[in-house]
């Protein structure tokens, strides 16, 4: 009897503190969510979300050379010289990987007139640009829940995990840098730099983008995954725009196997009759760059005046 009496103790001395540890959680997961939404910035899925149901012009994807033509003001800076609307999604290190789940989350709330796909070769030869990205939970840490997001996270292999986490919301509440806006020091300092070439610093950034060397077999998977945003893209009607931004002439030769790159690129992209728009042979300064290939604050103006603004308005009538 004594020890029925204890089990029915401990049972509901257990449901108490279950019940206890689920209202604090919930609690914490209420007060993470409310901090995405008080200091969340940048965060590309929070930009889908937070920004009204609209028909775009343009949407840009890629990674860094695509995000850095969207910081500080100068989304708003395209949208005015070009007249038309454009949101800027790229992804810091982000691969084809990343923006085909930026793409597919961006029609779940908006519609676009076209896409314009910044290439960089380096996120085509490896899958830590790509699938492993995707594993990357700070990429989510400031993205408010959604069901629609969520069931893309799941029902893809390589971001299962990912999607239990976000689901979970472990990693927002755990977020050590809640209390600030998601700026990039990028975007926060360095954008406005002028860079001074250093040979070391040239060879340790390619380095880091090619710490394997090429891989023509990544390039072949991440090149057919380009195709097929691509064809999902025409295939809504929208228009597809792909371009290699501007690189410093000492960075644009030393590229591995860039030209190679180039021509598996155009072979893609010529069933479609996409062409594919090749500003990388465009040498700007090096003032015009805020570290070894990153266009500054007046590079991307200048890229805009020059290049991006006169396509995007010829392309959209």
């Amino acid at each position: 009897m004594a020890s029925g009496q204890a089990w029915q103790r401990f049972r509901r001395a257990a449901r108490r503190f279950v019940a206890g540890a689920l209202l604090s959680y919930g609690v914490l997961y209420g007060l993470s969510e409310w901090m995405v939404y008080r200091f969340a910035q940048t965060n590309r899925f929070f930009v889908i979300q937070s920004t009204p149901p609209a028909a775009h012009d343009w949407i840009l994807l890629g990674a860094s050379h695509a995000a850095a033509l969207g910081y500080q003001d100068m989304g708003a800076r395209l949208d005015e010289v070009t007249g038309l609307r454009v949101m800027n999604l790229g992804v810091a290190g982000g691969g084809i990987h990343v923006s085909r789940l930026v793409y597919d989350y961006f029609l779940t709330k908006h519609r676009t007139r076209g896409v314009v796909y910044v290439a960089d070769a380096f996120t085509f030869h490896a899958a830590a640009w790509n699938e492993a990205r995707l594993q990357d939970r700070s990429l989510f840490v400031r993205t408010p829940f959604d069901r629609a997001l969520l069931v893309r996270l799941l029902r893809e292999p390589s971001t299962w995990t990912a999607g239990l986490a976000y689901a979970s919301g472990f990693p927002k509440i755990n977020n050590h840098e809640r209390w600030v806006p998601d700026v990039s020091e990028d975007e926060q300092t360095r954008f406005t730099r002028r860079y001074r070439p250093v040979a070391q610093l040239d060879e340790q950034r390619l380095a880091y983008l090619y710490p394997r060397g090429i891989d023509l077999g990544a390039r072949a998977r991440y090149l057919a995954d380009l195709d097929a945003l691509v064809r999902e893209a025409r295939g809504l009607g929208q228009q597809v725009l792909v371009l290699k931004p501007p690189l410093p002439g000492r960075i644009a030769a030393a590229l591995p196997d860039e030209d190679g790159f180039t021509r598996a690129l155009q072979a893609v992209l010529a069933p479609h009759q996409v062409p594919l728009h090749d500003f990388s042979g465009d040498h700007y300064d090096d003032a015009l760059f805020y570290d070894t290939d990153h266009l500054n604050r007046e590079g991307v103006q200048a890229f805009f005046e020059r290049s991006l603004a006169p396509l995007l308005r010829s392309a959209a009538r």
